[in-house]
């Protein structure tokens, strides 16, 4: 064995092929291939300018992929065959990693106030149509849960979040202050300009799950009736058209459309017959801590 690999510089496996013997019978043969796979492995690196020029890319630019890793070695004359380039990016581990969700604002933690009273809960959110020659516009609709009133349809080409606040501050004087908003986590309700504004009025912020517009169903709800019975039904001019008709229509369904939640009342009259109930509990109040004030100095 040993002869024929001295004379004829074959390979072992080679030799006990042409010879008719076993390699693991081969003297040697286990030793060798254990020392020609030690070799392999102590190998140094193929390439090693070429992935430390790709260290060096993706450390400065920790979002490119091999292929934009590539352009950039190009550039410093480094051409080579795509799948090569993506072999050595995969062996020295510089895989883009994926990135979690954006960093949301989490809001109060408190449970959600059940809508009982105006003013318990207010919801909002944004819908979008278009108007002229598709120039698109949003709408910010915000509500008082507990009657399903809308309390503004403010349409705009662009609303940020510093002009929600705004807004919101309108709100507040003809309304009064909410005890909680609930809406989803659209950069404009996560702006810094609303968690101030929160912040400083002292109104907790619930924000829903990602995902999870059951949990806005009021606003919801409205917006489907919005977009059918009204977004779906009329062609807008221009932005002060498109103003005009949400004014009426806005009217319309607090005042003359009747929902089967209220008992087929509209917002307006439900929010009467509250405010009358109110009050005459309130009166009851005070004449009943009245004769009993009556009672007592008469016992005296």
């Amino acid at each position: 064995m040993r002869r024929v690999l001295r004379d004829y510089e074959i390979s072992q496996r080679r030799a006990c092929v042409l010879i008719g013997v076993d390699p693991k019978s081969a003297g040697d043969g286990h030793a060798g291939g254990m020392a020609q796979s030690r070799a392999r492995r102590e190998r140094p690196p193929d390439h090693s300018a070429i992935r430390a020029a790709m260290k060096e890319v993706a450390g400065k630019r920790r979002r490119f992929g091999y292929r934009r890793i590539g352009i950039m070695l190009e550039r410093k004359g480094m051409i080579m065959n795509h799948k090569k380039l993506y072999r050595l990016y995969r062996e020295e581990g510089l895989s883009v990693r994926r990135r979690r969700g954006r960093k949301r604002a989490r809001g109060s933690r408190t449970p959600m106030p059940v809508p009982l009273a105006p003013g318990a809960r207010w919801s909002m959110d944004f819908v979008s149509d278009t108007f002229g020659a598709s120039r698109k516009f949003m709408i910010l609709a915000i509500n008082d849960d507990c009657f399903r009133e809308n309390l503004c349809l403010i349409a705009d080409t662009s609303i940020s979040g510093a002009r929600v606040a705004r807004e919101l501050d309108t709100l507040v004087r003809l309304y009064g202050k909410p005890a909680c908003i609930v809406s989803d986590n659209g950069t404009e309700f996560t702006s810094r300009a609303i968690l101030e504004w929160a912040g400083k009025n002292g109104i907790e912020w619930h924000y829903i799950d990602p995902g999870k517009p059951q949990q806005n169903g009021f606003i919801e709800s409205f917006n489907g009736s919005l977009r059918d019975e009204f977004l779906n039904e009329e062609l807008f001019d221009s932005l002060a058209d498109a103003r005009r008709k949400l004014a009426i229509w806005r009217y319309d369904y607090n005042h003359v459309r009747p929902h089967s939640s209220l008992g087929n009342r509209t917002p307006a009259q439900a929010r009467r017959a509250f405010e009358q109930d109110e009050a005459i509990t309130h009166d009851a109040l005070v004449q009943a801590q009245g004769a009993s004030y009556l009672t007592a100095g008469l016992s005296l």
